[in-house]
């Protein structure tokens, strides 16, 4: 029977079209505004509904658009979806249109950003909408607009969302997307003249269209209706016994992806999601507590399961349920079982009241009350007024768990309270799991800027959250490795930048950690001594409290060790941050918009594990004297050792072995060289990295400051009599030399390599090639000892030739293959093979 059959007999109204009825049902509103309610049978607000036909109603809409505005209209678009039922559709039809910009508007309020337009719903329970991207500019665009609801009736309420709209940022053309478009002539009309009004093209698409016949006196029959029922009509029958108590499943949500479009969803975030979605199901398919091939009947048969979106957050459910679909799926072929092992369903709950009736012809059969739970107070601190949500057709559908995603916003007291919903679940399911993501929390303003925040161990990192503040976003959960040859020939190629993704972690066998170890061991009071030294000359010459800020990830550990030495010796707590630069982009421009935003910019001093040519340096100062809202930061960065001779502060200028140039982020608290990618890395976004929590088993980062840390009271008098020679230089003296860049240069030209990038000069950049480059050879400084047992181990591992040589300023020098982008030739003119 049609689940519009029972209210089209009583209240005469009928939809009329082709395909409604396959879209629609009916039912009666508690609403004194408006007495139908149209249930949409795909939309997964009001009726569990099978995730994937869900999804693909959006998705269709979404290519429809993309047809209609071509792909270069569609790549300029934003899309706009309407609080609440269409905050999951207008995302799919994102995804439709091949992945743009998405925000639906908001109800709720309190989120500490001032909305940029606000409209009302006049039919609607719950009436103000607010629009609170977190970057107006993501509404500031040229392109076309979308605005996607579940139904287009009269028009009303997207006339007033154009109008606000519009006074904002006009632009030349909107789309308005529904599932069924429900006007009658009069109404098309009016949007049209409204639109012409406004000097703007619109369109209309829909999946389909049609009317609603309703009798002049709809309101008072309705009313009369909703009366006769009574206000216990749909009551949801409850499981015999106690409630099953609500059980927590932490499905890993990353770090900083929003949790749905309330303030902003990006492709990026939508890529980040893809990424994690198949670990996330799996950690809900683990959680479930299911005999084999029996529900909770104990009927033969699958196990059934609603995930329940709580209210507005329904697109990051949607696409978990999905998930689970898509991981349970009955396999195709011959032998395959007949069925699946997981029956799943999306619905999610609502503020809209709802009469509900159990009759095959009416399309709400129960309900669910329950106080609302995500209420925030008001801004003097009051409490809200109480107000009920509820959740449709769950009750006596058979289903063996519920899984409850909700917001960490609306995880309060009034969720796991008696009566409250977990509560109400527990009546309908044997098994209620309870999935909480963090609630996105907007960038606070200063100025026009919006800053993230740090991110600190044990979350991000293995260092002690006081060692060291990432100024980084999180990328963990993100496919960025590639090998190392497909990288080299993409970079030399000048197709991609050597920052878009990641080389595969090396990971050392036992006879390189052994050399490591002795390495350790054997340079430890050298490098303790520089250590103190470029420590006691920055507090001599930028104190009396400097702010490092040390360039990831090679300065990092050398941040943390002049932060201790600085705590040990003299009692102080500098504040440590680490921060990305890129070779050719430049310093992360939002992580120094967060150091000016809390520090003096004339205090902080960059920090950095040792020089080659100097490249660094000078991308440094470049990128200082580019920006003038950056020219109180001081360009001259502070390194342990300086071979290059190419900074004034250093704690050395011999080219010695750090061992943590030996390995990669297992010395660096598991954490991976930096990251920078355009469709990853937005323009208020700190740059990426990864942290490899897998390789804990691998770690030695605090072994490595602990044995440096030890040798700190053996070397301090040393270091403070070097400090002191240090700054009493005369300028001249301390002032760089630039000796590597032109040995560099001089080594380029002798071996025909041309792009001096690839000739990385010293004993910790020659390491990096042997590690995270295709190498080709090895020049080495005629003489060195231990310095270069690491290296020529490396060098032998990977086949790589080293040539001893007089003429060299350093230890030793790396030379990149250079195949990728010549056929290279060598010295001798001979081929290089690959």
């Amino acid at each position: 029977m049609w689940p519009g059959e029972w209210v089209a007999r009583r209240l005469g109204v009928r939809p009329e079209g082709e395909g409604l009825r396959d879209l629609l049902g009916l039912a009666l509103r508690r609403n004194p505004k408006r007495a139908h309610l149209l249930v949409s049978t795909v939309l997964g607000k009001h009726v569990p509904q099978r995730p994937s036909v869900v999804r693909d109603s959006g998705v269709r809409l979404g290519r429809r658009v993309r047809e209609l505005l071509g792909e270069d209209g569609a790549a300029r678009s934003t899309v706009v979806g309407f609080a609440e039922t269409a905050t999951a559709l207008g995302h799919c039809v994102a995804d439709g249109m091949g992945g743009v910009p998405f925000l639906h508007s908001t109800r709720r309020r309190g989120t500490g950003v001032e909305p940029v337009g606000r409209f009302e719903e006049e039919h609607s329970h719950a009436t103000s909408h607010l629009l609170l991207p977190e970057d107006p500019a993501l509404l500031g665009t040229d392109g076309p607009l979308v605005l996607v609801d579940d139904e287009l009736s009269t028009g009303r309420t997207v006339r007033n969302t154009l109008a606000a709209l519009h006074a904002v940022h006009p632009r030349e053309r909107y789309v308005v997307v529904a599932l069924v478009d429900l006007r009658g002539a009069a109404e098309v009309e009016e949007l049209e003249k409204f639109a012409a009004g406004l000097g703007a093209r619109l369109d209309v698409l829909a999946l389909a269209s049609g009317t609603v016949r309703l009798p002049d006196d709809v309101l008072e029959r309705g009313r009369e209706l909703v009366a006769a029922c009574g206000p216990e009509a749909g009551a949801a029958p409850e499981r015999a016994g106690a409630p099953a108590p609500a059980r927590r499943v932490a499905t890993g949500w990353p770090a900083g992806l929003p949790d749905g479009g309330r303030h902003g969803f990006h492709p990026r975030h939508a890529r980040r999601l893809d990424a994690v979605l198949p670990g996330m199901a799996a950690q809900l398919l683990d959680a479930l507590d299911r005999p084999a091939d029996t529900n909770t009947d104990g009927a033969g048969g699958p196990h059934r399961v609603l995930v329940l979106g709580t209210e507005e957050l329904m697109y990051a459910p949607l696409r978990l349920a999905c998930e689970l679909e898509r991981q349970t799926a009955a396999p195709a072929g011959p032998s395959a079982p007949a069925a699946p092992s997981l029956e799943v369903r999306f619905s999610t709950t609502t503020r809209s009241p709802v009469l509900a009736l159990d009759d095959p012809g009416y399309a709400i059969r129960s309900a669910l009350t329950f106080p609302a739970h995500d209420l925030a107070p008001a801004p003097d601190g009051t409490p809200p007024a109480p107000e009920q949500r509820y959740a449709y057709n769950i009750a006596g559908q058979g289903f063996d768990t519920i899984v409850v995603v909700t917001d960490s916003a609306a995880d309060t007291p009034q969720l796991h309270a008696p009566g409250g919903l977990l509560d109400r679940l527990g009546h309908c399911a044997p098994q209620v799991l309870l999935t909480v993501l963090p609630t996105r929390v907007p960038r606070q303003r200063r100025g026009a800027d919006r800053l993230p925040q740090p991110l600190r161990g044990p979350a991000f990192s293995s260092y002690a959250p006081d060692d060291v503040a990432w100024l980084l976003q999180d990328l963990s959960d993100v496919d960025l490795e590639a090998p190392t040859e497909e990288r080299e020939e993409a970079i030399q190629a000048g197709g991609a930048h050597y920052a878009e993704s990641l080389p595969v972690e090396y990971q050392p066998d036992e006879e390189y950690q052994r050399l490591f170890r002795a390495a350790l061991d054997g340079s430890a009071e050298r490098l303790a001594l520089a250590v103190g030294t470029v420590t006691e000359t920055v507090l001599a010459e930028r104190g009396p409290r400097p702010v490092l800020a040390s360039l990831a990830r090679a300065g990092t550990p050398v941040g943390i060790l002049m932060r201790r030495w600085a705590r040990r010796m003299h009692g102080l707590d500098l504040p440590h941050y680490a921060v990305s630069i890129v070779r050719g982009r430049g310093l992360d421009p939002t992580a120094l918009r967060y150091l000016a935003a809390h520090h003096d910019p004339a205090d902080v001093v960059f920090v950095d594990g040792w020089t080659g040519k100097g490249a660094i340096t000078r991308e440094l100062a470049d990128a200082l004297a580019a920006h003038p809202e950056h020219r109180g930061f001081v360009p001259d960065p502070a390194v342990l050792a300086d071979p290059g001779s190419c900074v004034r502060t250093r704690g050395t200028r011999e080219d010695f072995l750090i061992p943590s140039a030996c390995l990669n982020s297992t010395v660096s608290g598991l954490v991976s060289r930096t990251v920078l990618r355009a469709d990853l890395v937005g323009p208020d976004d700190f740059h990426g990295a990864k942290f490899y929590r897998e390789l804990a088993g691998s770690d030695v980062s605090r072994d490595f400051l602990d044995a440096v840390c030890a040798r700190f009271d053996a070397v301090r008098e040393q270091a403070v009599r070097d400090a002191e020679a240090l700054t009493a230089l005369p300028e001249a003296e301390r002032a760089p030399t630039w000796e590597g860049w032109r040995a560099v240069e001089r080594i380029s030209d002798a071996y025909g390599i041309g792009d001096i990038n690839l000739v990385k000069p010293g004993v910790g950049e020659t390491t990096r090639v042997l590690l995270r480059r295709v190498p080709w050879r090895i020049l080495a400084r005629r003489g060195s000892g231990a310095d270069l047992d690491h290296v020529r181990l490396l060098a032998q591992q990977r086949g790589v030739p080293v040539e001893e040589t007089d003429d060299l300023p350093y230890t030793c020098v790396g030379l990149v293959h250079p195949r990728y982008t010549r056929g290279a030739t060598g010295a001798d003119g001979k081929a290089a093979h690959r």
